[in-house]
């Protein structure tokens, strides 16, 4: 495997586990990853949150740690990128309202590079209109956007993952090990 430039999007109260994880999973098996966030610069930080599923009707969210951003948010080209990796948490809510990231996940669709997107990821993958005709699967409760924006929800456990031509997506975190695989496929291909 030869190692990719591989481009994250995140914000404030991002799923910790969703940015962590991958970030450092992708590091480890030799791929370059560069983790942005509109208005910030590299060594700027962001907030996670930690999302857990203790049997209420949703998760609970807790404080999670501060992840530091690895590059300019404003100088990256997406076209210097082998592909897109989008965590969910709450930060998806407000990123979906800027549109240079709404551009910057066309461009990835557009060039049919791989992209991994998790939970409420999904919202980005809507407002970018980038989910016509796809299988998506998400965090249950973003399967009103999944479908508006005329893709078809997958409802999958939440540890599986779903893989649709470029784009690979899942539940929520505990789906990391499929998730990663079925990215990481993709990137080897």
């Amino acid at each position: 495997m030869s190692g990719k430039r591989i481009l994250m999007i995140t914000g404030d109260f991002t799923e910790d586990y969703e940015t962590m994880v991958p970030f450092q999973a992708l590091m480890a098996v030799g791929h370059q990853v560069d983790a942005v966030c509109p208005d910030k610069k590299a060594g700027d930080s962001v907030a996670t949150a930690i999302h857990d599923f203790e049997g209420d009707q949703t998760y609970t969210e807790k404080p999670g740690h501060r992840f530091s951003l690895t590059a300019d948010f404003s100088s990256v080209n997406p076209e210097d990128y082998d592909a897109l990796v989008l965590p969910g948490g709450r930060a998806p809510e407000y990123l979906r309202l800027n549109g240079d990231v709404l551009k910057m996940i066309q461009h990835f669709f557009d060039a049919n590079k791989p992209v991994a997107a998790i939970c409420h990821a999904a919202q980005l993958l809507a407002a970018a209109k980038v989910l016509e005709g796809r299988q998506c699967s998400a965090y249950p409760a973003c399967q009103p956007e999944v479908e508006l924006a005329g893709g078809r929800f997958a409802d999958i456990e939440v540890a599986d993952a779903v893989t649709d031509g470029n784009l690979v997506t899942a539940p929520a975190w505990p789906a990391h090990p499929q998730w990663l695989a079925q990215f990481m496929a993709l990137l080897d291909a």
